[in-house]
């Protein structure tokens, strides 16, 4: 085993978001290397799904928790069963999230109330019920935002503000936290193989829309999983994922009028922004 799969070896740890994409990757991962899993998210027959696939191959069967991350309690009854289920509670992986994505003028104030209501009170009801059982353990919390969190793209400015929000969050609770023995790490992906691209702004999951950004440009969920967690076992404060990602993230902190210009270019092509999934 390397340095990481031995750090998540018979550590318990919970995920948000587990039912599809990055969130279901990681769980797949860690399902293999032994770590005791609890898998949440609303789509719990795709849970049970994965639970039973971890189990065949020999390792300790994930728990499953339908919860929806909007719910207040629903995490902090996540959490109970965790506890009550394995005993302890080592690492948080605050991962659900989607995109409300459209121009301004095309969009509402409850269409930002939604998207914060996920991206980010979402991540905040994960920490606020995770903390007692973390720091008792000095363990880990882990909290996916985006490189969209870095550099804001016209046409996704509820998408952007929470991730935003989120990379504000991490930066200031990480002194915070650390004093009591608990590591924050910020995963800032760019385009990574997932569903976020198949659910439209009110949340629905379409499973027959097209992803609209290039293969080319999109990172494998697995590689992307490795990265993550590796980031996870060692502390990182942010970890940015992707190549591009980090291209961007570069151009905003040195070089910002390059970026500027680009989304001049496509806000003007009505090209700046995801068309919400159809039908399905």
């Amino acid at each position: 085993m390397n340095k990481t799969q031995l750090f998540f070896r018979d550590k318990t740890v919970l995920i948000t978001g587990a039912s599809s994409g990055i969130g279901e990757e990681l769980a797949w991962q860690l399902g293999q290397v032994g770590a005791k899993l609890t898998l949440v998210a609303r789509r719990k027959e795709r849970l049970e799904g994965l639970a039973q696939k971890i189990a065949e191959i020999g390792n300790p069967e994930p728990l499953v928790v339908h919860c929806d991350v909007t719910q207040d309690g629903d995490l902090r009854k996540s959490v109970a069963e965790t506890v009550s289920h394995w005993g302890k509670l080592d690492v948080v992986i605050a991962n659900a999230g989607f995109g409300v994505v459209s121009p301004l003028k095309k969009l509402s104030i409850e269409d930002y109330r939604r998207q914060f209501e996920t991206n980010v009170f979402g991540v905040l009801r994960t920490i606020y019920a995770a903390l007692p059982e973390i720091e008792k353990n000095k363990g880990n919390i882990a909290m996916v935002g985006s490189v969209s969190g870095w550099t804001a793209s016209a046409g996704a400015s509820p998408y952007a503000m929470s991730k935003f929000a989120v990379r504000a969050l991490a930066n200031s609770i990480t002194p915070e936290l650390r004093l009591s023995g608990v590591k924050v790490t910020l995963i800032s992906p760019g385009f990574v193989a997932s569903d976020i691209r198949r659910v439209d702004n009110q949340g629905k999951f379409h499973e027959d829309a097209n992803d609209s950004i290039p293969g080319w440009l999109v990172m494998p969920t697995e590689k992307a999983a490795r990265q993550i967690l590796s980031a996870i076992a060692r502390g990182k404060r942010e970890a940015i994922i992707t190549g591009h990602g980090k291209a961007l993230v570069f151009l905003e902190r040195f070089m910002p009028w390059v970026l500027r210009a680009m989304n001049r270019k496509m806000a003007a092509g009505r090209g700046g922004y995801r068309q919400e999934p159809k039908g399905g």
